[in-house]
């Protein structure tokens, strides 16, 4: 895999948490649940955080083991085909629980390749 391709991924799921806790901003767990635009909305950005993961190259991924990267990858595979399934507050604890961490391995990664 190409660095520029792992380079623009990182970019990617860089924007796209950024984009998703922005959109949770000023929300408790009950309003984020209630507001169904903020819930697409968010989901979409972990839709797009999980399939630019699969474009990481293994070195990187092997630099940040308590990352989850295969949950990552496969939940984009839940929030297309299994929707129905994907409830607000697994959506909310992700973004609070999850993204956090993973930030911070990405922002690491962007300034290594810098």
């Amino acid at each position: 895999m190409r660095s520029d391709i792992s380079i623009a991924a990182l970019r990617d799921i860089q924007h796209h948490i950024g984009l998703a806790i922005e959109f949770v901003a000023g929300f408790d767990r009950d309003q984020f649940k209630n507001d169904l635009r903020t819930v697409y909305a968010v989901t979409r950005c972990l839709e797009i955080v999980s399939e630019a993961s699969r474009r990481l190259t293994d070195d990187l991924k092997a630099r940040h083991p308590a990352i989850p990267w295969k949950q990552i990858a496969g939940a984009g595979n839940v929030y297309r085909h299994d929707y129905e399934d994907v409830a607000a507050h697994l959506v909310w604890d992700t973004v609070h629980s999850a993204l956090p961490a993973l930030r911070i391995a990405i922002d690491d990664e962007i300034a290594r390749s810098s």
